[in-house]
């Protein structure tokens, strides 16, 4: 695809409006059990609407590095504060080009600062597979470790770690799975 062209599809079109949201001041504890009750990798964070941030599995997974006992931690004190939003009137193509930019794959969708939606690379690959290319660019592979990468899952096409199973490069999750088909 050339730079510049518009698909007709707006961010608004494919946005999760139904999105899992809790306060800032959620313990980290309660946000992991509602995102494994739920089946989701991140939550945002809003109050009275407001955007205040995002918790996402890698905010958790730092946390834990840091600090094993996460029992009297907030939320607020571990998420991304500096977000990157999208308004729904916004080309899914603009925001495909956006998320490779800030190698994101998430994005809050906003009018005046009031969160409306949400928007993830997936929602948009689902509609538009042709953007796929497009949200690959600067996610290269490139070599951590000897049996470990860091890039996109051949099976889920989450960018995540990698790992060698059955001559693919797949994510854990993926990568569990494979062990039991």
């Amino acid at each position: 695809m050339k730079d510049g062209i518009k698909l007709g599809i707006k961010v608004g079109d494919v946005m999760a409006r139904n999105f899992i949201s809790a306060k800032p001041d959620i313990s980290i504890l309660t946000a992991v059990d509602l995102m494994v009750k739920k089946r989701i990798g991140s939550l945002i964070l809003q109050e009275k609407g407001i955007l205040k941030g995002i918790l996402t599995e890698k905010d958790i997974m730092w946390a834990l590095s840091k600090k094993r006992d996460l029992s009297d931690v907030k939320a607020k004190d571990i998420c991304t504060r500096k977000i990157t939003t999208i308004r729904p009137s916004a080309d899914i193509y603009d925001a495909t080009k956006l998320m490779t930019k800030t190698k994101t794959r998430r994005l809050p969708v906003v009018i005046k600062k009031k969160v409306i939606g949400y928007l993830t690379l997936k929602d948009i690959l689902r509609i538009q597979p042709d953007l796929f290319e497009l949200a690959r660019q600067g996610y290269e592979r490139h070599e951590v470790g000897i049996i470990i990468r860091e890039g996109i899952c051949e099976e889920c096409e989450r960018f995540d770690l990698l790992y060698g199973k059955g001559g693919k490069l797949v994510c854990n999750g993926c990568s569990q799975e494979y062990e039991y088909t």
